[in-house]
């Protein structure tokens, strides 16, 4: 069940609701279960650039079109380079995070990990990791 009016210690309603400028936060609670989970191990903040995304915006955004993960409430963008990125996306498998995008170039300030914690299926074999 999505739930759009839960509330977590460490993420802000703002930061996971849809860039867009609709709203929508249809973010996965057993997801960010598990991101909080993360946040507790890895001990530092987690900014997140990209939560939720509604499927319009996804499709505006990106190539996975309007049913990307994001799209589904359990993906994240975390900003984070260098020795952090390393020691999160550790954390991050360890914790059973199923897919992780790596983006380490360009400005620190626009490198991340991307998480998420889709399953297995025809086109999308887990658990995976892949670089932008």
């Amino acid at each position: 069940m999505i739930m759009s009016e839960q509330s977590w210690p460490h993420f802000s309603h703002t930061e996971l609701e849809c860039h867009c400028g609709c709203g929508s936060q249809e973010m996965d609670p057993e997801f960010m279960e598990r991101l909080e989970d993360l946040r507790g191990a890895y001990d530092k903040p987690m900014p997140v650039t990209s939560a939720y995304r509604c499927p319009n915006h996804n499709a505006s955004v990106s190539k996975t079109g309007p049913s990307g993960p994001h799209t589904t409430g359990m993906a994240v963008d975390i900003q984070v380079a260098g020795e952090d990125a390393h020691k999160l996306m550790t954390l991050a498998l360890y914790h059973g995070f199923t897919g992780v995008g790596v983006r380490q170039r360009g400005p620190h300030q626009a490198r991340f990990l991307h998480l998420d914690t889709l399953e297995a299926d025809t086109n999308r074999p887990r658990p995976t990791i892949w670089s932008y």
